[in-house]
């Protein structure tokens, strides 16, 4: 963008007309205001530049016989960099996110970014079709959307192809209750968009896993978008799951090394004040041999919606260990004797007497114990003596505790060199939870293993295991709470959520939703055992509702993608013109010449073909679906669920 010395000058004259409102003593310019103003249309600033002759020859515009001042361009010049630097509050008052020397939250324009995993490919969405065009790009990454087209947008959409799965199988769905578990497949932002009004503040706990970053092409989604477009994809996709949660709802979102830092300034920004710490999830225990350092964990960063009223779970200490059991809980023993020197007889005598045991084993070996000496119990049992000094040792329990707990939680052991020691039940117990997850159950390795028993072979590189999920879960959420996962890949987060017992909402775009998803979660339902599954006691059961957005020039997008020649891509267009939605702002008449369409590369054409497309119309929204060229395209069954799902249209 070039802009004129001589109208930044002219600019500046007439801020300067407003005293110190827009100019501080000094001549700095106070972006922020004179922005706020030019949003608010301030009446006397805007009368002032549209009747200045050099504005009003290069921002005015005359449109159907009405002169419109191009006000989005006019605000870029404030956020240009190069001609504001002594800008007063360029730097000292505000910090931020900035793209090309911009603050997200000020940029005129409004861009939607859409990476591979969200909506469409050039070749296909597995990493061998990338290696088929090392130079592949994603034709709708950095689309400019007007702010009125993105209202239209992010307008609730059809629902298509609804369909229930329980016990018995798969059902046509013509009905939605709140206590239903949801599965979409469609553009997870707009999907978002398309729960406001039913979930609004009802999501308790939200986990994603998104695309990484990383410059890599190991996954089948775009991982290779640069940084702002990135945040700009998460800032979108942040600020609606925020409303969408509780008011004492938290959020988990997974992230490496490579956008870490940038994501948690990011939700610093989003989620306010609100940042409840960061989990190490120990992912690859021998690590990556790449970099300079081979990254063996990766980070999940935790926010409340509203820290005052937040309120996560305790979670039971490691049970690996509590591999016995009696009729209260599983166990295992500890020596009632406190080692610490500082708890020796010499200065805590209170704690040194002498407990009684029976003198039979059980069935396991153990006797019984008691304080006080009857015809039962006759042995008498002190604390031992330190095997390295003089040190003689004291019980950790008090004689009153030992008195009221020992025939539960004490047991008595004859050692093989025939002395006798009383050892405690040491039980599970609750603790808040700790920052690193570094047990293997964490690992990909192990997420990798529990799918490819479930489908006889790898089909994620990175998958998380369902104990992760677990832990997550036990923090963030209750038993009947609903948990949301919008990058849902292999529905892990949906199938520990429902081994749990909480109600899921699940979306996914990539179509392995009906290859691996969908068919993961019938297996959950049928009562699997990998994963979880025996540690929660799971047995099968539960339901869920499967439907997708419906697709309108969406699905000229995947076609036109898909198109390997000439011929190919002229029949898609051949339906487009019957069927499809133009941008007003793109040339049709360039693919209509065949001497200017000849005169551009395969590649070239499809490209122009993507433009063409209006981006707001991907889905048919809700509010069409009483239109007689929309409601022709949809079953009555889907016409009832998309009633049930939302009542009545707008």
């Amino acid at each position: 963008m070039e802009i004129e010395p001589k109208i930044m000058s002219r600019v500046k004259s007439i801020l300067g007309e407003f005293g110190n409102k827009y100019l501080t003593s000094k001549g700095s310019l106070k972006r922020n205001n004179v922005i706020n103003d030019l949003d608010k249309f301030d009446r006397e600033l805007m009368t002032k530049l549209f009747k200045d002759p050099l504005i009003h020859k290069n921002y005015v515009e005359k449109i159907a016989d009405t002169e419109v001042f191009r006000l989005n361009q006019f605000i870029e010049m404030f956020e240009y960099k190069e001609f504001w630097e002594n800008s007063y509050t360029k730097y000292t008052n505000k910090i931020g996110l900035t793209a090309n020397g911009k603050f997200i939250d000020e940029s005129a324009d409004v861009v939607l970014d859409f990476p591979f995993k969200d909506t469409v490919l050039k070749a296909g969405m597995t990493k061998e079709d990338l290696d088929k065009d090392e130079s592949a790009d994603e034709p709708f990454l950095n689309e400019i959307i007007a702010k009125p087209e993105i209202d239209e947008l992010l307008e609730p959409k059809i629902f298509v192809n609804a369909k229930k799965y329980d016990q018995n199988g798969e059902h046509n769905a013509s009905s939605y209750s709140d206590q239903d578990n949801l599965i979409i497949k469609g553009n997870n932002l707009i999907a978002l968009y398309s729960l406001k009004k039913k979930y609004s503040n009802k999501i308790n706990m939200i986990y994603i896993d998104p695309p990484y970053n990383t410059g890599s092409d190991s996954f089948a989604y775009n991982d290779k978008f640069n940084e702002s477009t990135w945040l700009t994809f998460m800032k979108n996709r942040l600020e609606v799951s925020k409303e969408l949660l509780t008011d004492d709802g938290v959020i988990f979102v997974s992230i490496d090394r490579n956008e870490f830092a940038e994501l948690k300034v990011l939700m610093d920004e989003v989620f306010e004040n609100s940042y409840l710490g960061t989990m190490i999830n120990v992912s690859t225990p021998n690590g990556r041999d790449y970099g300079s350092f081979a990254q063996t964990h990766d980070y999940i960063h935790v926010y409340a919606k509203n820290i005052d009223m937040v309120k996560t779970n305790t979670l039971d200490v490691s049970e690996d260990k509590f591999k016995l059991q009696d009729e209260i809980s599983k166990f295992y023993l500890h020596p009632l004797f406190n080692s610490n020197s500082a708890f020796s007889k010499d200065n805590r005598p209170n704690l040194y007497y002498p407990f009684y045991i029976s003198e039979r084993e059980d069935e396991k070996g153990y006797r019984s114990v008691s304080v006080k000496k009857d015809t039962l119990h006759t042995i008498e049992v002190f604390p031992p003596k330190s095997k390295t000094d003089d040190t003689q040792f004291v019980w950790r329990w008090g004689r009153n505790k030992g008195q009221e707990l020992g025939e539960t939680e004490l047991v008595g052991q004859q050692k093989s060199d025939g002395s006798f020691r009383i050892a405690q039940k040491m039980r599970p117990k609750k603790q808040i939870p700790r920052t690193i997850l570094q047990d293997a159950k964490y690992s990909n390795r192990r997420g990798t293993e529990e799918l490819q028993k479930l489908f006889d072979g790898k089909v994620f590189s990175f998958p998380k295991p369902e104990n992760l999920l677990k832990t997550i879960i036990e923090i963030g959420s209750n038993t009947g709470d609903t948990v949301l996962d919008f990058h849902m890949g292999s529905a892990t987060t949906q199938a520990v959520a429902m081994k749990m017992h909480r109600h899921f909402i699940g979306i996914e775009q990539m179509d392995y939703i009906n290859t691996v998803s969908v068919p993961r979660l019938q297996k959950v339902i049928a009562g699997e055992q990998g994963g979880i599954s025996k540690d929660v006691d799971w047995h099968g059961g539960g339901s869920f509702v499967y439907a997708e957005l419906m697709e309108k020039n969406q699905g000229y997008l995947k076609d036109l993608l898909a198109a390997k020649d000439i011929n190919e891509l002229d029949a898609v267009y051949k339906r487009m013109k019957v069927g499809a939605d133009f941008d007003f702002r793109v040339d049709l008449d360039k693919y209509e010449n065949d001497a200017e369409r000849k005169a551009l590369s395969f590649e070239e054409q499809k490209q122009l073909l993507v433009k063409l497309l209006d981006k707001n119309q991907l889905y048919y929204n809700f509010n069409n679906i009483d239109d007689a060229d929309v409601r022709d395209l949809i079953s009555d069954k889907d016409y009832q669920f998309n009633q049930s799902f939302y009542g009545k249209r707008d």
